[in-house]
């Protein structure tokens, strides 16, 4: 399956030694997120590959993450069925059935996938549960999340009851530009 580029970013992580590169990119089958997140977790050097395969409407059908944290290889592969059933790496994942959104905790890339899913207006709210994969764990947990579109660019992000929150900024592509505390375009 052929895809077309469309768009990328390169983030600087704020909050720990990092940087992450992510590309979108849209296909026949829906569009791909992409990139390499490469940064120090409590003193360990990572080197994380992923590759998020959406339907049509942004809901995530597959992901893909290979890499390394210090001497241990990664190599995670995650997918989901019509009904929502989670698998990671063959393994069924009852914790997180019915999600459509995968996030993954060590990149901002996947803060997109709802955000295009849900094509909110100024004033909206989205409220979801995403199958989060945790890091530096690798596994898989029901996270429940809130966007509130601000503007334009403009979202505010919040999870864990609204024990976490930022604000997020987002490039025309809809790949978030700043997140607040954490990440934002190196430039």
């Amino acid at each position: 399956m052929s895809h077309t580029f469309v768009s990328s970013i390169v983030w600087q992580r704020l909050d720990a030694p990092g940087h992450d590169y992510a590309a979108l990119e849209h296909g026949e089958q829906g569009p791909r997120l992409s990139g390499c997140a490469v940064f120090v977790e409590d003193g360990v050097n990572c080197l994380l590959r992923y590759q998020v395969d959406c339907a049509p409407d942004w809901s995530t059908r597959r992901v893909e993450v290979n890499g390394y944290r210090g001497a241990e290889a990664i190599a995670l592969l995650l997918e989901t069925d019509a009904n929502r059933n989670w698998r990671l790496n063959g393994a069924e994942q009852p914790q997180v059935r019915g999600c459509v959104d995968i996030d993954l905790a060590f990149t901002p890339a996947t803060n997109l996938l709802p955000i295009r899913r849900g094509r909110l207006e100024i004033g909206a709210v989205l409220e979801l549960n995403a199958a989060w994969l945790q890091f530096p764990a690798l596994t898989l947990a029901p996270l429940p999340q809130r966007y509130t579109r601000l503007s334009e660019i403009g979202y505010r992000y919040e999870s864990r009851q609204g024990a976490f929150q930022a604000e997020l900024s987002l490039t025309p592509d809809g790949l978030p530009r700043d997140y607040q505390g954490l990440w934002r375009e190196a430039r």
